[in-house]
């Protein structure tokens, strides 16, 4: 079974043919819809959802107009992401879990790096989507914590 990251379709209806993309930290998988069965730890590298063209539009109100998060209505079975492999179960062998600490400074330091200069105008839009997105990720989770 492959479980490496492939592009899929939009997260929110499934259409496959996606214009936009959030890459997000794994801790933002309990935020999708239906992760219930997902243990955000096992992901290595970041998470990234897909949006065809009217479904970004929404989401692109949804973020900069209303200031609404969109990942509650995000499918997690349409989300792209590596999981470590169960070595624990094929060779009964314990491995740690991937440690995100790196990861997860990099993509907060540049999310508040990009809503500090969001007049540049090398930051586009979606590029204000996803740092505002990700930045209500750290702060949902971390408020649950």
């Amino acid at each position: 079974m492959y479980t490496g990251k492939t592009e899929k379709a939009c997260c929110l209806c499934g259409n496959p043919d996606t214009d936009s993309r959030l890459d997000l930290p794994p801790r933002a998988v309990p935020l999708l819809k239906h992760s219930s069965a997902i243990a955000w730890r096992d992901i290595v590298g970041e998470v990234s959802i897909y949006f065809c063209d009217s479904d970004w539009e929404t989401v692109r109100d949804l973020v900069l107009e209303t200031g609404m998060s969109p990942l509650p209505r995000c499918n997690v079975a349409r989300a792209s992401f590596d999981l470590r492999s169960d070595f624990e179960a094929l060779l009964n062998d314990i491995r740690d879990e991937p440690d995100h600490s790196e990861l997860e400074a990099e993509m907060r330091a540049e999310a508040e790096r990009l809503l500090e200069n969001r007049d540049d105008p090398y930051v586009e839009e979606r590029d204000i989507v996803e740092a505002r997105v990700i930045q209500w990720v750290f702060e949902d989770t971390e408020a649950s914590a």
